[in-house]
């Protein structure tokens, strides 16, 4: 899968390395409990981005069980192909955006975290995305968890490397979140508790909490829409799209480093 990928890659930044008109790159994570790759949260998604000007790719990370970091090295390989590709043909200052739905929230805000897990990855920064935007995220292994989720990745009592929350950093890059306080699948805590982390920390966030709204939205527009799982279009929820975008030009305006937009 993340050889497909790698192909895809290439072959984008190829053919447009002349005009460089694309805003940057974004990297999507679908949700699926680590069990699936859910088609609502991918391709349409990437479509809307593209729409907008950003060159999108779709990650179909590893599912199933025992799953450790397989997921967050198969995204941090992804990362570190944009990059090598970039240099490859001389395109400078455009961001790598990681953006991720429930489970894949999870493994976009792990990359977050552990980019700099010197037992994962080796130059560490090849592996850094520039900003995070995470919808409605699986984050903590705690009191909070979507235990399926973690289940997935691990059946040790020890899953302290998967409840994030405790790994934010300084270095965790910016980020956008957000969450229907309603979501009766995976709680708003986990949200919260990201949040809360993020802040305590100085990372350069924005956070959007909807009163209402299912789990699994993605877009929340009617391509989307699947009403027989209670997922409906919502104009109200469906605006985190263009705030994200906002956020993101606010990003790519102060700095395509941390170290400079979080200061």
């Amino acid at each position: 899968m993340i050889g497909d990928l790698k192909k895809q890659i290439k072959n984008t930044i190829a053919n447009y390395k002349e005009s460089q008109s694309s805003n940057g790159f974004i990297i999507i994570c679908p949700g699926g409990g680590y069990e699936f790759i859910s088609e609502r949260e991918g391709e349409p998604v990437a479509k809307a981005f593209r729409a907008k000007g950003w060159e999108a790719f779709v990650l179909n990370y590893s599912t199933g069980n025992n799953l450790c970091q397989t997921p967050l090295k198969e995204l941090g390989a992804a990362v570190k192909e944009i990059k090598r590709n970039m240099q490859k043909y001389g395109i400078n200052n455009k961001p790598i955006i990681v953006c991720g739905f429930s489970a894949g929230g999870h493994l976009a805000a792990s990359l977050g975290v552990h980019w700099n897990d010197k037992n994962l990855f080796s130059n560490n920064h090849d592996y850094k995305p520039d900003a995070l935007i995470l919808c409605y995220p699986v984050i903590t292994a705690g009191e909070y968890a979507h235990k399926d989720s973690i289940s997935s990745l691990t059946e040790k009592e020890d899953s302290g490397y998967f409840s994030l929350e405790n790994h934010v950093t300084k270095d965790t890059p910016p980020t956008f979140i957000w969450h229907t306080i309603s979501d009766e699948t995976v709680s708003v805590q986990n949200t919260i508790l990201f949040t809360q982390a993020l802040i305590e920390n100085n990372v350069f966030t924005e956070v959007h909490l909807y009163p209402y709204g299912s789990h699994g939205l993605s877009l929340a527009t009617d391509a989307v829409a699947e009403p027989e799982n209670s997922r409906f279009a919502d104009d109200h929820i469906a605006t985190w799209f263009e705030q994200s975008l906002q956020w993101l030009n606010i990003i790519k305006k102060r700095s395509n480093t941390y170290d400079k937009v979080g200061k």
